[in-house]
Formats: structure tokens, sequence, C-alpha cells
């Protein structure tokens, strides 16, 4: 046996322990047991140097297992846990979640599963001692305070196997956060899919979910893999999962919690093994009071939430920000970009504003003044900054919702404005007709309303 990979598994049912036990056993893992939180305990004080993860029961004669998962990520946060939860008890598996464990198996276990998540406690274990989580490769750029807590965050959750609901404004970088998590993690090796909930056509959702088999409709000539095979193993993030209409948010719910996905036409299931990560850049909690977003849903991403900062506030990042992405447009200009600096004057005017549009616009704006400066260095008047937010910078954000609006909203899509009025109009303010003649669901058209301040 691997003495390597030692498990710790703690369970009061002798028969769940053996059954433990003759699968590590081919797995070759050998096992410390405990039958109670007081053996575990002792168990951790004699041997925790040799335990690489750890297996524990929830109900145990002297105490919670939450316990037990409690100290272990406090005092041994490099030994993976994992929780055996009752049958479909999810907001026990949530709990233990937060808690620290890393993943959770359902009684009765299934052995896949059981397998399963045994084979990521091993990598796991092998991702904390081999320090991937050290932050010497951050894609993230910056070292403010608010960034140097986001990074802290980002290797605690890597840890885990816990559901993130990923908050922040446009522009700040969530995919980003995302693949980092992933990239820190045990998963690192296996896909990373990320999908635009917004951008997938209402009557395409399931398919592109979870595939599809040939014949099941018109047009379907072929078998075809659905999002989440496609991340089996892996990480699906779910940008903009406030887009999602309420019925692909139920089916969404049941392939989270059941862990299978059912093809487009198939009479079978598909057990899946993905980290779900999403985001949005809408208050989801607001979305829930409104009636766009099911609660149930909601708890299940909502497992560990993490806030990324917007730009204005870590504007001591901004000058490193400027520099890393000036080195990258000029090493991606195809026209031989001359090399450019910023001046002290264009600094200090990036300095003084807002940036309702984060990361993006800053990337927007030196890409835009790149291409006009004529020399080597960049002046104050190449920098093309909206002229209010500068005299007033509250106004990059809603003070409804605390989330951004870019300053040029009104004036950036006046074409589209125009035309929801029309067809609102045309329909007498029927939001639902409006929707179907323009294609869109009713929280879009409600959306771009409350936008364009149309309900005023």
């Amino acid at each position: 046996m691997d003495l390597s990979h030692r498990a710790l598994i703690v369970d009061d049912e002798q028969d769940i322990l053996d059954l433990l036990e003759r699968v590590l056993a081919k797995m070759e893992i050998s096992c410390f047991r405990a039958a109670t939180l007081g053996e575990a305990n002792q168990q951790l004080a004699s041997n925790a140097s040799r335990i690489r993860f750890c297996i524990t029961d929830m109900r145990l004669p002297d105490g919670n297992g939450i316990e037990l998962v409690k100290r272990i990520s406090t005092d041994f946060p490099r030994i993976p846990v994992a929780m055996i939860t009752a049958y479909g008890n999810i907001e026990t598996a949530v709990e233990a979640l937060q808690a620290g464990a890393f993943d959770f198996v359902s009684k009765p276990i299934e052995l896949d599963v059981l397998r399963k998540l045994i084979a990521n406690a091993i990598r796991q274990a092998g991702t904390a001692e081999r320090g991937m989580t050290e932050d010497g490769e951050s894609r993230l750029i910056g070292q403010s305070p608010a960034m140097l807590d986001l990074k802290e965050k980002i290797r605690k959750l890597a840890r885990s196997q816990a559901p993130v609901l990923i908050r922040g404004e446009s522009g700040t970088g969530k995919e980003l956060v995302a693949r980092e998590i992933h990239r820190l993690g045990p998963r690192a090796d296996k896909p990373f899919i990320a999908v635009n909930c917004g951008a997938i056509p209402m009557e395409l959702m399931e398919s592109e979910f979870f595939g599809h088999v040939k014949g099941s409709f018109t047009g379907a000539i072929a078998n075809k893999q659905g999002l989440f095979e496609a991340a089996d193993g892996g990480t699906l993030f779910l940008d903009e999962v406030a887009e999602l209409p309420l019925q692909m948010q139920v089916k969404l719910l049941r392939a989270i919690q059941e862990r299978a996905v059912k093809p487009v036409g198939s009479s079978s299931e598909k057990k899946i093994d993905v980290r779900i990560i999403s985001a949005s850049h809408r208050n989801l909690q607001l979305e829930v009071d409104s009636g766009g977003f099911r609660l149930d849903l909601y708890y299940r991403l909502n497992v560990i939430g993490l806030e990324i900062p917007p730009l204005r506030e870590r504007k001591e990042d901004l000058s490193i920000l400027a520099d890393v992405i000036l080195q990258r447009i000029q090493t991606q200009s195809k026209q031989g970009m001359h090399e450019s600096i910023l001046s002290k004057e264009a600094a200090e005017k990036l300095e003084h504003y807002s940036f309702p549009g984060n990361v993006r616009e800053l990337e927007n704006l030196l890409e835009r003044a790149c291409a006009f400066c004529e020399g080597e260095e960049i002046r104050a008047e190449d920098i093309c900054l909206d002229p209010v937010l500068l005299d007033h910078p509250e106004l990059a954000t809603d003070p409804e919702t605390g989330t951004n609006i870019p300053a040029d909203s009104k004036r950036a899509f006046p074409d589209e404005a125009a035309e929801l009025v029309r067809v609102l109009d045309d329909t007498h303010w029927n939001r639902t007709e409006a929707a179907r003649k323009l294609g869109m669901t009713l929280r879009q058209i409600r959306y771009r309303i409350k936008k364009y301040h149309l309900d005023q």
C-alpha cells in the first residue's frame, strides 16, 4: 500500500467504515479509522503528519462532524476533508462546504461518486504539498490592500470544491478570478469551461448545457456534448448567471444537486463531476426579492461569496495596471506600434477618474490613446475621459443597487433605446409582447427599461 496517501475515515457505522476501507484499499490507500469525534481528534493528535485527507460522517455519537471539519480547516489546512451527509440533505452539505469541507458524498454512497471524491482528495492534498497555491504566478495584477485580500481569499477558495458566486461590477475581471481559482486548485489539469448565460438563445439553452442525442429535435443530426459534460472533472464558469430564465434555473438547480445531466432526447442521466463558479454584475439577492431568480438556486450557487473590488477602490494599482496593459497593447499590435509611456499629466488625469467600466474601460482608454498619440509619450489630451464623471464621480454607481452604470450608457446606445421605446409604444407597453418582438427575455427587457430610465 502507498503510505504517502493515508486517509482518516470517521463514521459510527462499521459497515460504512468497512466499505470506505475496501474502496481505499483497491486504490492502494491505507486508513486510520475512527468511530467518534473523540477518536478522530486522537488520530489527528498522533498522526496528523501522516494523514493526507479525511472523510467524515456528519452525525457522530459525541458530536457533529462539522466540528471536525472546522478543526481540520483551522489547525491542519493542508488536509482536505470531505463530508458524508444524509441522502438529499443539501442544506447540511452546504453547511459543511461553508465550514471548510472541499466536497461531500450523500448516503447511500455510490461507489463511482466515492472514487471520484477520493481522487479529488488526493489531487487536493498534492496541490497543498507542492505549494501550488503560492501566489508567485498570479494572473491578478496589483498590490493594493484590496487586491492582496482578494488574492488571499482566492488561495483559500482554491482548496475547496464549494460553489463560488463572484460579485463585481462590469469590467472588474470576474472570469479572470474564476480562472485563477481553477488554476490554483486540484482541478487545474482538467477543463475550465466559461459560458455567458446571457448570450445563449433561450430555445437552445437546454441543449447547450446538457447536450442532446441525434434526432431529438429538428436539426439534431448528431449527438452533441453539453457544457456540463465538457467540463467534467473540471470547472464550469457561469458568467452573468442572473440572465438565465426561470425555467432554465430549475433544470440547472437539479443538475447541480443530483450531479447528473440528462441530454435532450435521452432516457438516461449521465453522472458529472463539475465545480460550479458563477458570476454576476447584478445583485442576485435583489433579483430573488423581485422574483427574477430562484431562492433555492441562489443558495446553491452562493455557498461562498467573493466580492471583487472596483478599480476606483484600488487606485494604488493604476500605474502598474497601465504599464502592463500598454506592454500588452504594443506586443499585440500588428502595425509595429512604437512603445508608449504615460506622461505625468496623463497619469494624474487617470487618477482623478472614477472608472465606471473598471479595468476593461482602462484597457479601452489606453488602446485608443496609443492609436492617437503621435510621440512616445501619451499626453493628457490623448486620454479621452467622460467630463461629467470627472466632476461628479458619484454618478458612476447606481445608488439603489450599488452596481455601476456606464457613464456613456445613454449616449452609447441611442438606437437601442429608441427602438425599445418604439416597440413598447407599439405594444402599448406590454413588456412580454415587446420582448417577443425584439427576441429578448422579459428580464432583458426590464433591465434595459431600467438602464435607460424609461420607467421614469
